[in-house]
């Protein structure tokens, strides 16, 4: 019986304290509209700015692109005398030196490229002569309206480094028949450009003028302007020719395979007063890749002056070189 009532009066106690706890929670319940926080003691808020410091990370934008091929090469053959199948000693060598640079920023494009090269041939018994010669400078500035065309100006210039002989093998080589400036060739032309990538352009120049220089007055006369001889179109006493016609001009440079590359430049201009009988000029260069270093190269060119002796019944003759060398080459950057 005291067990029972022990019992009896722990749970009473026990239920006491239930209820004062349930009690204080009950009081200390927040209304839905009670603030926690006391509006009387609460300081205003600050707000002040923060600097974080960012790290400079030199970032720019470079709108220039730049690509230079350097080549060289040497061919040589050497007979004895007792050689049966006879042969003439010989060695050649060539240098190329290439150089293009290109600005795009939005819708402008401004490309200026330099093709210079120069070779020299010997013979056993022979004067030593050149076999190529040839200096290139060509700037374009042009403004893209579409895709695929832009308006465009440029200014090119071409000559050659060495003089160039009438009979350059022989012990006495003869008169001289051009040199460096004689003839040197000034264009200036405007016009529109079609341009689908990358690797092939076209330009349409509807204003050209072209400016012909002879300034070495050696060089001999080498045909006829209204039945007076003339150098290159230039008349006598005089050093330079103007003309102002329409050019057209076609490049392509790109792979036709892995290591083997095509770059061909054609060029037409026709004189407004003789638009039937234009000048043309096609220079092909076909490169093989052997190594990294190593290439094969075959150069072609042809040439129609209608200024370097014309034939009265036939027009001027065409004109063209070839070649074909194994050397090094050198491009930049690494490709």
């Amino acid at each position: 019986m005291k067990q029972v009532i022990c019992l009896v009066a722990l749970a009473m106690f026990v239920g006491m304290g239930n209820a004062a706890k349930a009690q204080d929670l009950k009081d200390l319940r927040a209304r839905p509209d009670t603030s926690i926080v006391d509006s009387r003691t609460t300081k205003p808020l600050s707000i002040r700015n923060v600097k974080v410091p960012i790290p400079e990370l030199g970032l720019s934008v470079d709108y220039w692109k730049h690509w230079t091929k350097i080549g060289f090469n040497l061919n040589q053959a050497s007979f004895s005398e007792s050689w049966r199948d006879g042969g003439v000693n010989s060695m050649a060598w060539a240098t190329t030196a290439w150089h293009k640079s290109e600005y795009n920023r939005n819708d402008f494009n401004f490309t200026t490229e330099f093709d210079l090269r120069y070779g020299v041939l010997a013979n056993q018994d022979q004067r030593a002569r050149k076999n190529v010669d040839r200096i290139l400078w060509d700037n374009k500035l042009a403004y893209k309206f579409s895709s695929n065309w832009s308006v465009f100006t440029s200014v090119s210039f071409e000559s050659i480094f060495a003089p160039g002989y009438e009979n350059p093998a022989a012990e006495d080589r003869g008169l001289i028949n051009t040199r460096f400036m004689s003839p040197g060739y000034l264009t200036e032309s405007l016009g529109l450009e079609y341009k689908p990538d990358n690797t092939f352009s076209l330009r349409f120049g509807t204003g050209s003028a072209r400016q012909t220089f002879v300034l070495d007055s050696d060089i001999p006369p080498n045909g006829q302007r209204d039945g007076v001889d003339t150098r290159f179109g230039v008349l006598p006493g005089r050093t330079v020719r103007n003309e102002l016609g329409f050019q057209l001009l076609a490049n392509l440079d790109r792979d036709l395979t892995k290591n083997l590359h095509i770059k061909s430049r054609y060029m037409l201009l026709a004189d407004y007063t003789e638009v039937t009988n234009p000048d043309h000029r096609l220079d092909v260069t076909l490169t093989a890749k052997v190594t990294s270093f190593i290439s094969v190269t075959a150069n072609g060119t042809m040439v129609y002056d209608r200024t370097w002796k014309p034939d009265p019944d036939r027009g001027a003759p065409m004109q063209y070189s070839q070649a074909l060398a194994m050397g090094v080459l050198f491009n930049f950057p690494r490709q």
